[in-house]
């Protein structure tokens, strides 16, 4: 428990610091501060893994499923790549939605800030009654599996994000009827006064949409990372890092989306691989170095095919001009 307690107030400690010092005054993030931020990130969930590794050496945590420390470090690993990879997919629609509420540039960072925080709450609630249901029910493993290779699917066929409309969402149409939604803006606020009264500005009703799509993300990447293991504390904090790192990432890829777009292909091998190996966990077995290496691989092929079919396609237009 205490182990629990010191790695939340660290993550509250970190966000504090986040919003009241390293981004007080809202700014524009330029790329070269998103990529610096995002490296920083990476660093430091990866040394993470070695604060693992030392948390079961020395059992200071609870270990249900009995890992020895460098199988806990690899599959910490493991869940935070496939929690970050997946989290790229959110990316694109984040962009849409800022596009959708015309948010400034200078005011998204606070808008993702307070997400976060709405997301840690929820993540949390998902993993609890996931890691719940997984150990009570041993057939929802299975029930997952199947979800996650139908989410695949429906990955490869279809092109629901360029089809996602953020004022048609639920969440919109929802939040419209609860409250009054104004077009105004005033700096940061999310709430200003007008002639009919407070109503909520449209960085508000961004960072609303923005949670609830959040949740959405999370029913596939919470049992993704569940295949990998079920141990509570290594998908909490696999997730945790992986949603720390998304704003910078998002700062950093925003201007580069059209250069990721075949990276999708390489979220839909994950999720594959990751349901089928629930739906298969009790005839094959996958050593956690396999799991690893697949993930990896899968990323980095993703990464050099988009950006090498994006340098094609930008020599082939200036070729037509």
């Amino acid at each position: 428990m205490i182990v629990w307690i010191l790695f939340l107030a660290a993550i509250m400690g970190i966000l504090a610091l986040d919003l009241g010092v390293f981004n007080k005054t809202p700014h524009i993030i330029s790329t070269k501060e998103a990529s610096k931020w995002t490296l920083i990130w990476v660093s430091i969930s990866f040394l993470f893994s070695g604060v693992i590794y030392w948390l079961y050496t020395t059992n200071y945590i609870e270990n249900p499923d009995g890992l020895k420390p460098t199988a806990a470090a690899i599959k910490f690993i493991t869940g935070y790549l496939i929690e970050l990879s997946l989290s790229i997919d959110n990316i694109f629609v984040i962009a849409i939605i800022f596009a959708s509420f015309k948010i400034p540039q200078k005011y998204q960072h606070r808008v993702l800030f307070w997400g976060i925080l709405g997301a840690i709450v929820f993540r949390g609630l998902m993993i609890f009654f996931g890691v719940m249901l997984i150990n009570k029910f041993t057939w929802t493993t299975y029930l997952f599996g199947g979800f996650l290779l139908f989410t695949a699917m429906k990955m490869l066929f279809s092109s629901d994000k360029e089809d996602f409309h953020p004022k048609d969402s639920f969440a919109y149409k929802t939040l419209s009827k609860i409250m009054p939604i104004t077009s105004e803006t005033d700096k940061e606020k999310f709430f200003i006064q007008t002639a009919k009264g407070k109503a909520a500005t449209p960085l508000f009703v961004a960072l609303i949409v923005i949670e609830v799509m959040d949740v959405l993300f999370a029913l596939d990447s919470v049992p993704a990372i569940l295949a990998i293991t079920k141990d509570p504390f290594l998908v909490f904090s696999s997730n945790i890092f992986a949603i720390l790192g998304l704003r910078s990432m998002y700062f950093f890829l925003a201007n580069m989306i059209a250069k990721f777009s075949h990276l999708e292909y390489s979220l839909i091998a994950i999720l594959s691989f990751v349901g089928l190996k629930m739906l298969l966990h009790d005839y094959i077995e996958i050593p956690e170095w396999g799991s690893l290496a697949f993930i990896a691989l899968s990323l980095i092929i993703g990464i050099i095919a988009s950006l090498r079919l994006s340098k094609n396609n930008e020599r082939i237009s200036k070729t037509e001009e």
